[in-house]
């Protein structure tokens, strides 16, 4: 059986964020559905607004790879279910909530260490937002149109 819309985007939460706390995992929330939500680029090009596509496009999200490094992947979104925060967090996002300090952000990743490159991705599509927790968040730049 598929999950809803919902269960993916709690399940997400959960597996990207779930120990960033309540800013963190409304980060991550918002970002998704940032990318859901923009009118063009890559991310409207080839998801067309659907969230599932946003979850499940290749190489975006490690939690729904079940490989990673030619290793098993144990933290999936299949692997544990979401708590009541989870899904309270993914009915803010789908009800069109986004954290005010991630703005437009499309992207995050942790750094692993106290500061944020300034482009990300690397190829330039993305810029410096702001740090939540140990998520850099980053803005489409005007390269990202072009994508």
């Amino acid at each position: 059986m598929a999950y809803s819309d919902r269960e993916l985007l709690a399940r997400i939460i959960k597996c990207e964020a779930g120990g960033e706390g309540e800013n963190g995992m409304k980060g991550v929330a918002t970002v998704i559905m940032n990318r859901v939500r923009v009118p063009y680029g890559e991310y409207q090009r080839v998801n067309q607004g659907d969230i599932r596509k946003v979850i499940y496009q290749q190489g975006q999200f490690d939690c729904v790879r079940s490989v990673l490094g030619g290793k098993s992947n144990p933290q999936t979104i299949w692997a544990s279910p979401p708590e009541q925060i989870h899904y309270d967090i993914a009915d803010w996002a789908l009800a069109g909530n986004r954290l005010f300090t991630i703005g437009y952000s499309l992207w995050y990743f942790n750094p692993f260490k106290p500061s944020c490159p300034y482009a990300f991705p690397y190829n330039g599509t993305g810029s410096f937002q702001v740090k939540v927790t140990q998520h850099c968040f980053y803005n489409p730049t005007e390269l990202y149109a072009q994508t």
